[in-house]
C-alpha cells in the first residue's frame, strides 16, 4: 500500500474507476451476445432493433475511451453483417 497521501487516494480512485469501466465493458459483452441471440433466432425485425441498441452502447463505450475506437467499428461491422445476412 502507499505512504503518501495522494497515492493512497489514486489507489482508491482505480479501483473505482476500474469497477465502473468493468461494468461498461459487461455491458458491451451482453449487447453483442444479445444481437448473437437475435440472429441465431432468425428474427430480423428484432435483430435490427437490438443491433440499433447495441450500436449505441458501444459508442457510449468509445466516447468514454473504456473501448479503442477501431475495437468498437470492428465489433458494430461484425454485428451489422450479422443482421445483414438475415433473411
Amino acid at each position: 500500500m502507499a505512504n503518501i497521501k495522494s497515492a493512497k487516494k489514486r489507489a482508491i480512485q482505480a479501483v473505482h474507476l476500474r469497477a465502473h469501466n468493468m461494468k461498461l465493458r459487461t455491458a458491451v459483452r451482453t449487447a453483442i451476445k444479445n444481437v448473437s441471440k437475435a440472429v441465431a433466432a432468425g428474427n430480423k425485425d428484432s435483430a435490427a432493433k437490438v443491433l440499433q441498441e447495441s450500436h449505441g452502447i458501444i459508442d457510449r463505450v468509445v466516447a468514454k475511451g473504456v473501448m479503442h475506437r477501431n475495437a468498437g467499428n470492428r465489433q458494430k461491422s461484425r454485428l451489422a453483417h450479422a443482421v445483414k445476412g438475415l433473411k
